[in-house]
């Protein structure tokens, strides 16, 4: 994982991404993920920041109409389905926990529209809890390199769970998600310029570049 984290140092970094421009806040952490669904990251910053400039807190999102959410995300993906989960995600917020975002996984996937890879993000990300991560790349890189032998997102977290060791938890995301962008990509990945090809068991790679 040191070489890893030191290849992915190397590469360029176009934009941040809305989740790294957001730690240690969990309610922008939460907001942000939720917004991240099929949308580039591009999209869900530029998306966020609009959101934010009117209203950062639970409290106040959810005194804002949902149309006018959803023209301040507009265009992410299915912008007037998560402008409705929002403000269901803040009425919870404020009616049940104070106006605040827990800090308990089990409490965080009983919001609206939030999964492990969201709660993971909220426990990482905003409160600084250990957690791991894993989104499609976290899922498919790890598989790949044959590290883990997993059929889902869900079953990839429990195995790096028992074998990861817990330094890397939380900056593995990170990692491979720039990793997975930019070298190790879902077709054709650059296996000829990848510095970690010699440890990696390529499963289920047909065609490399």
């Amino acid at each position: 994982m040191r070489a890893l984290r030191r290849e992915v140092e190397r590469l360029p970094r176009p934009y941040v991404t809305e989740e790294a421009w957001a730690r240690h806040d969990p309610f922008r952490v939460l907001i942000s993920t939720i917004l991240s669904l099929r949308t580039k990251d591009e999209t869900t910053a530029a998306g966020s920041r609009r959101l934010f400039e009117l209203a950062d807190t639970p409290a106040a999102m959810l005194n804002l109409p949902e149309e006018t959410i959803a023209r301040a995300i507009f265009p992410v993906g299915f912008y007037r389905t998560k402008a409705r989960t929002i403000h269901e995600v803040c009425r919870v917020l404020v009616e049940r926990h104070g106006g605040r975002v827990p800090a308990s996984l089990d409490e965080l996937l009983q919001l609206k529209g939030v999964g492990r890879k969201t709660a993971n993000l909220v426990l990482t990300l905003g409160f600084g809890l250990p957690g791991i991560c894993v989104d499609t790349h976290v899922h498919r890189i790890t598989n790949r390199w044959g590290y883990v032998a997993t059929r889902t997102p869900e079953e990839t977290e429990m195995a790096l769970r028992e074998r990861l060791p817990a330094e890397y938890w939380i900056p593995m995301n990170d990692w491979l998600v720039t990793w997975g962008q930019q070298v190790c990509r879902p077709i054709s990945p650059f296996c000829s310029r990848c510095a970690l090809s010699r440890g990696c068991g390529r499963v289920g790679v047909a065609r490399a570049r």
